[in-house]
């Protein structure tokens, strides 16, 4: 799994997943109810104006296949935070350990790159598929929401509970026998 910068060619199959009634259900949003052409618009633009509080990244397989995105956006560099989100849009990659993939190179990127010290998500309380994958990625609990009929699991991490996940096996034995 790879995780690159967004581009263009990349346009179809996410305008095809923000289509899909299902997927947009599990992001909490309505489906895309605009034509391919006005989509394409506004997708330029934003590859060539970027927001400033938000990143986002294409997830590919080894062989070079886009199966789906991964951003940290609502950017709070003052409170040293941010909000991650993931569609694994192909459904032939479900369950087969791209998210959870994901999920961990993006925290390596906002951690080793960015002066962030923590990332939050909400994910719908019934996504039982997507807890497992951010628990599995070190993300805990930390309350729930209930916003536009949708109740939401908050969960967080922070860079010193990721640092603690991603000593060296020789740093966490020198530090085991300090104690």
């Amino acid at each position: 799994m790879v995780l690159r910068n967004k581009r263009m060619s990349d346009a179809r199959n996410d305008y095809r997943w923000q289509s899909d009634p299902e997927l947009a259900r599990l992001d909490a949003a309505p489906p895309l109810d605009c034509k391919f052409d006005e989509f394409l618009s506004e997708y330029a633009g934003e590859l060539m104006y970027p927001p400033s509080n938000r990143r986002s990244f294409a997830i590919e397989t080894t062989q070079g296949k886009h199966i789906g995105n991964c951003v940290y956006y609502n950017v709070n560099e003052d409170g040293g935070e941010a909000e991650l989100g993931i569609m694994i849009g192909d459904r032939h990659y479900w369950n087969k350990g791209y998210g959870s993939a994901a999920v961990r190179a993006l925290l390596t990127h906002v951690f080793r790159h960015t002066s962030l010290t923590r990332v939050h998500l909400k994910t719908l309380v019934d996504n039982a598929r997507a807890q497992k994958c951010f628990k599995k990625c070190g993300f805990q609990p930390c309350g729930e929401l209930e916003r536009d009929s949708y109740r939401f699991l908050l969960m967080d991490q922070t860079r010193d509970q990721w640092l603690r996940r991603h000593q060296q096996p020789e740093q966490q034995a020198a530090g085991m026998s300090q104690d």
